[in-house]
């Protein structure tokens, strides 16, 4: 099939089913679309030929709006391309559009955004795609594009993979250029590919995973080249690898379905040749506690930039009195929005700063450590010596991405508290925290729905986190 047949159904499928899934919320014109694919029809170049892709609406570009799925920004127009946005045209990639999102990809469930809430395709009834990157999950599942992109914060990523059935990766941390891609946290902020398949995953971090000078959290091409050596060496182990069962993911809340789509990928892998190893790591415990700290006071400090003053909404009533811009800030957030900025305005007031930003810091340092620990190969920003390879390291961590498949949004109206969903992070949250490579990848269970594995690695064996994905992908077949 060529690439402009491939295109159409893509774009056939967005008319047929983006209306009642709303996982885009701006789209290129088909003629547009259609006129690029012929253009490449004919072209042998370019790692991400003619693959149709689809951004988050926090990522830049200079056609559509970023809006952030918030009034505060719904009619904002970039000036200009993010990065990764740039790398992919000129890697021969396809734009279709824009995908829903958490307000300022900030939520579980994707159901805090002015646009209305994205549909899991999976379900007939109204399900959650997870968020904050629903839109880009639902898009992949319901075959509206080859891959998006989407941001992951604490899991952003990889949760809507898991409630979708696709494959969601969260690279090493400042692997991928961020420039251009709007923040919540920086020092958690991450861009993420979904795929159906691994080797667009692969392809697409191919072509995003370089040093980028506008962008300071930017990985430098020293410690690339350092990372590379170090894999390289990693090659020749081969078979068998040892994976980790950590006991702190096997937490109360998992449902039967997800523990026995894990059993069953731990049984496979056994199975396959790979040795099994429980390890603990105490820090995990307080993973969700310390994200909870973090994350909202980098929100807080990002977020105060939105004023109304230089861009973006503006109350028709501010300036009374002597406010300058009270109410469009009130205004323009939403809810989860205003909750999280006056949680880390209070983390980083002088009562609090020392007792909880300080302290979960400290806890954040710990959790690294964990996993410097119980992986053999040495982090390459670590200072410690290299540990040993013996019963006490594993090469990767093999866990659920989720205590359980994706929720009704009825089910989820009904939560008594906000916190209710913010629990759905204890299982992706600790990766985000330590900047490592994590992947969910989806499983089939037994009654016929899909539970998301994910598959965890040191910092910078990202390589080697795709091929073991893989690897559980082919258990299914």
């Amino acid at each position: 099939m060529s690439i402009v047949q491939e295109g159409r159904i893509c774009l056939r499928n967005i008319a047929s089913q983006n209306q009642r899934l709303r996982a885009l919320i701006s789209l290129r014109s088909e003629e547009t679309v259609l006129a690029e694919l012929s253009a490449l029809s004919n072209d042998t170049d370019g790692e991400l030929r003619g693959k149709t892709v689809v951004l988050k609406d926090n990522i830049c570009t200079v056609w559509g709006k970023t809006s952030c799925a918030s009034r505060m920004l719904e009619d904002y127009q970039s000036p200009y391309n993010a990065t990764i946005v740039d790398k992919i045209a000129e890697n021969k990639g396809v734009f279709l559009g824009k995908a829903n999102m958490d307000e300022f990809a900030m939520g579980t469930d994707n159901i805090h955004t002015i646009y209305g809430p994205p549909l899991n395709p999976l379900f007939k009834a109204e399900h959650s795609t997870g968020g904050s990157s629903g839109g880009s999950a639902s898009a992949v599942a319901s075959h509206m594009c080859d891959i998006s992109l989407g941001t992951d914060t604490g899991g952003s990523v990889r949760l809507p993979a898991a409630y979708c059935g696709v494959i969601g990766f969260k690279p090493s941390y400042g692997l991928i250029s961020r420039w251009g891609v709007v923040a919540f946290a920086q020092s958690l902020d991450t861009v993420g590919i979904i795929a159906r398949k691994i080797e667009d995953v692969r392809k697409m971090f191919k072509v995003l995973n370089s040093h980028d000078d506008k962008d300071p959290t930017s990985i430098s091409n020293s410690l690339r080249s350092r990372i590379n050596t170090r894999n390289n060496d990693l090659q020749p182990r081969g078979r068998p690898l040892r994976i980790g069962i950590p006991r702190e993911f096997n937490v109360d809340s998992l449902s039967a379905v997800v523990k026995q789509a894990w059993k069953s990928t731990l049984v496979d892998l056994r199975d396959a040749g790979h040795e099994l190893y429980t390890v603990s790591m105490p820090s995990i415990a307080n993973a969700l506690p310390t994200y909870y700290i973090l994350a909202p006071a980098e929100a807080a400090s990002n977020l105060a930039r939105y004023d109304g003053i230089r861009f973006g909404f503006r109350s028709e009533i501010d300036g009374d009195e002597h406010v300058l811009y009270g109410r469009t800030r009130s205004e323009g957030f939403g809810t989860e929005v205003r909750r999280r900025i006056l949680l880390g305005n209070y983390n980083l007031s002088s009562g609090a700063m020392t007792n909880h930003y300080i302290q979960a810091q400290r806890v954040r340092r710990k959790v690294q450590m964990d996993f410097d620990r119980v992986f053999a190969t040495k982090n390459p920003l670590s200072t410690t010596p290299t540990p040993t390879h013996d019963e006490h390291t594993v090469d990767f961590l093999v866990t659920p991405c989720s205590t359980d498949t994706a929720p009704s949004l009825e089910d989820i109206y009904a939560q008594k508290s906000p916190l209710d969903a913010y629990v759905n992070d204890i299982l992706t949250v600790p990766a985000s925290l330590a900047g490592i490579p994590a992947i969910s990848v989806p499983r089939a269970a037994p009654d016929g729905r899909t539970v998301g594995i994910q598959v965890m690695g040191q910092y910078g064996d990202d390589d080697r986190v795709l091929q073991i994905a893989q690897e559980i992908m082919g258990f299914n077949i």
